[in-house]
């Protein structure tokens, strides 16, 4: 089993890192493989709505002059994937928006592709606008028919500044508890 995770940050290895990290410490613990794809510095924009994906049904984006399709490529062969954006001005990035604009509609045009994969978003947050980040995530998993992994917590974690989250006692563990309920539920659907 794989669990695949976009960090949607500007910041490589920042907070959201950080966070989801603490997620695949649980999963690797319990013997699931796991790869974080990095969006910093890695051109990504959104979907032009030409719906050529629904038109040549290949998995695939018809644009093909960013990492899109390589992401969408990892989401299609994971069991699970986590989609982590900090929070910026009470919204997600727009590399995060980008990739869920352009996987979500080749998702859609081929069959739901994601159909009953396991996701889970993760979130940092300065202060404020963190659940709608949350949600906006947890937007792109439901409409893709794929199941939503629970957690102790929101999976919010609280930081501005590089490795501040660290401070985040309980976004700590509700980290840690998301990566243990993925692999439970994981563990469950693929015997």
């Amino acid at each position: 089993m794989k669990v695949i995770a976009f960090n949607g940050s500007a910041r490589k290895d920042g907070n959201t890192a950080r966070l989801i990290n603490l997620a695949f410490e649980e999963l690797t613990r319990e013997g699931i493989e796991t790869e974080l794809l990095q969006l910093a510095g890695r051109p990504i924009h959104g979907c032009t709505a030409c719906y050529q994906c629904f038109a040549r049904r290949d998995r695939r984006c018809a644009l093909d002059d960013d990492i899109a399709n390589e992401c969408i490529a990892k989401m299609d062969g994971a069991d699970g994937i986590i989609i982590g954006s900090p929070t910026y001005f009470g919204g997600i990035t727009p590399e995060a928006k980008a990739l869920i604009d352009r996987s979500g509609m080749v998702g859609r045009a081929n069959n739901d592709m994601y159909k009953r994969k396991v996701g889970a978003g993760v979130v940092a947050v300065r202060r404020a606008g963190g659940i709608h980040v949350f949600d906006t995530i947890n937007h792109f998993f439901t409409i893709g028919q794929m199941i939503v992994v629970g957690s102790s917590y929101w999976n919010i974690g609280i930081g501005r500044n590089s490795g501040e989250v660290e401070g985040d006692e309980e976004g700590l563990k509700t980290m840690r508890d998301l990566g243990v309920n993925m692999a439970w539920l994981l563990k469950r659907l693929n015997p």
